[in-house]
């Protein structure tokens, strides 16, 4: 079981998120000790950082609960969470063109700038 500071140590989230994720319902059932404090489950803490993949990869709030939804329904959703999860690795595969398309842009403005500190001609 951890604390609600041990996973703030090992997620790097502060505690005003995960709180938060509580009460939205995608960090669901979290139990309270003696003294009403939190406490995770290493599912918990596995779901947690499944959690923290789909929001750095773009996936809102209301997506994760839709999926959380979907696992709640047990086995039967199965084909469902694999279908909500092909369609958000496309999403993800066409920002990540978009940021390696623009990463080019970059280089090639670095490029630029750099014959014009080294006094090369340009035009």
């Amino acid at each position: 079981m951890y604390s609600i500071k041990q996973v703030q140590l090992i997620s790097g989230l502060p505690a005003s998120t995960l709180r938060y994720y509580e009460k939205e319902g995608i960090l669901p059932e979290i139990s309270r000790d003696g003294g009403g404090r939190r406490s995770y489950t290493e599912e918990q803490m596995d779901w947690l950082r499944f959690v923290m993949a789909m929001k750095d990869t773009g996936m809102t709030i209301e997506e994760i609960k839709t999926y959380l939804e979907l696992a709640l329904k047990g086995e039967d959703t199965i084909q469902e969470r694999r279908d909500f999860l092909v369609l958000h690795k496309e999403k993800v595969e066409d920002q990540m063109a978009q940021t390696q398309n623009n990463m080019e842009k970059i280089i090639q403005k670095i490029a630029f700038y750099d014959l014009v500190v080294m006094g090369k001609s340009i035009y």
